[in-house]
């Protein structure tokens, strides 16, 4: 009896650990196989990265061979697109690879009028074999020659032809043009009175902010460093020119060309006082207002404040 249920239990004992081996055997299997399929996936993928790597190396080689994009095997216009944004140098070694394109005349025309303006070639029947090329190297030299010596620049330009001798075509050159250097231009406007008086009339201050005309004065009409006499003429033709341009505003406000010229001063002083690091009291809106009335009385005290509020907030107006 007792050896009998011996046996019943050793049996239910061996099937259960058969059970058990089996069970760990399946797991054991399935745990390959997950393990399998994923060094597979693993490698799968290791293998497409090499594939796009190598086609990425094989594109960027194929790319360096061919080097840049040939703009003649593009439609012209957008060759022409694509040059014009290029300054005179660029194009000049531009014009080494691409000669029929680079050494188009409308690029450098282009070139021409965007740096200078006006000039009065501009407007006259080209002369046989002219080139736009050539008057944008005629155009650079005179430049340069003006900014060593004003009057020889002007006879240069006059000299090609560039230029006629005309106050009102020099003023023009000059209003259209940035590369003319500003201290230059203060000595040769302060010589010729007529080609100032020109420049002045091709301002239009309508419709804007005596602070903010003033400051686009001077930003075309440099202000001399110290007061004196060519101060004093500047703002005189600027008060009289901002007047024609406002007339109405003029009349609203009761302004003349003599109180248009007190507040620019008063302006220009107060400026110098708020800007300056050697300025240690500043002054109040309230001292501006009454020192300008005292001045100019038929000015409200509210447009006053105003004229103070853009001083302290944008700066100065001859910076």
């Amino acid at each position: 009896m007792g050896q009998g249920l011996w046996r019943v239990a050793r049996n239910q004992q061996l099937q259960h650990q058969g059970c058990s081996e089996q069970g760990y055997l399946t797991r054991e299997h399935g745990r390959r196989i997950a393990t399998n399929n994923l060094s597979n996936t693993s490698h799968r993928k290791q293998t497409q990265g090499g594939i796009d790597i190598y086609h990425l190396l094989k594109t960027r080689k194929s790319k360096e061979q061919e080097g840049f994009i040939n703009l003649e095997m593009l439609p012209p216009e957008l060759s022409f697109t694509i040059l014009s944004y290029l300054n005179a140098t660029d194009l000049c070694l531009a014009s080494c690879v691409w000669q029929d394109l680079a050494n188009d005349e409308l690029l450098w025309q282009g070139l021409c009028k965007s740096t200078w303006g006006h000039c009065s070639i501009y407007n006259k029947n080209p002369p046989l074999g002219f080139s736009f090329r050539k008057l944008y190297m005629q155009l650079d030299e005179g430049s340069l020659t003006f900014n060593a010596n004003p009057d020889e620049g002007v006879n240069y330009f006059m000299s090609k032809g560039i230029l006629d001798d005309s106050p009102k075509e020099i003023a023009k050159f000059i209003f259209c043009t940035r590369t003319l250097n500003w201290k230059k231009l203060r000595i040769y406007l302060d010589e010729r009175r007529d080609v100032l008086d020109d420049l002045v009339t091709l301002h239009n201050f309508r419709n804007q902010f005596l602070p903010n005309a003033l400051r686009e004065f001077f930003r075309h009409i440099h202000a001399p460093e110290e007061r004196g006499e060519y101060l004093e003429t500047l703002i005189t033709k600027f008060s009289h020119r901002f007047c024609a341009c406002n007339p109405d505003l003029m009349r609203d406000l009761g302004l003349s060309p003599d109180a248009v010229y007190v507040l620019c001063y008063s302006l220009i002083l107060l400026s110098i006082d708020l800007t300056s690091p050697h300025v240690k009291n500043k002054m109040s809106k309230r001292e501006f207002i009454r020192n300008t009335r005292r001045a100019a009385q038929n000015i409200s005290e509210d447009f006053v404040g105003h004229l103070y509020d853009n001083i302290y907030l944008i700066g100065h107006v001859a910076a």
